[in-house]
C-alpha cells in the first residue's frame, strides 16, 4: 500500500511539473523571461524533492531502527522464556 502511495505521489508531481511546464510555454512572456522561469521552477522543484526524499530517508531510518529494537526486545523475552522453561 505504501509503495502504492508513493508511485501516486511521484506521478503526481510529475504531471504537475509537466502541465506547469506546458502552461508557462504559453505565457504571454518573452522567450527570455519564460526559459528564466523555467530555469527558476525546476530548480525549486529539484530543491523540494531532494528535501522530500531526505525526510522520506530519516522516517525509513527511524523506522528501521524501530523495528529493530522491537526484535531485540522480543529476542530478550524469548531468551529469557526459554531459561525459565529449562529451569
Amino acid at each position: 500500500m505504501a509503495r502504492n502511495t508513493s508511485d501516486s505521489l511521484v506521478w503526481f508531481i510529475a504531471g504537475a511539473a509537466i502541465g506547469a511546464s506546458i502552461a508557462l510555454l504559453y505565457a504571454p512572456q518573452t522567450g527570455r523571461d519564460t526559459r528564466r522561469l523555467i530555469v527558476k521552477k525546476t530548480r525549486h522543484g529539484r530543491e523540494t524533492l531532494a528535501d522530500a526524499s531526505r525526510d522520506l530517508a530519516d522516517k525509513g531510518r527511524e523506522l528501521f531502527d524501530k523495528g529493530r529494537r522491537v526484535a531485540d526486545d522480543a529476542a530478550e523475552l524469548f531468551e529469557r522464556g526459554r531459561k525459565l522453561v529449562e529451569g
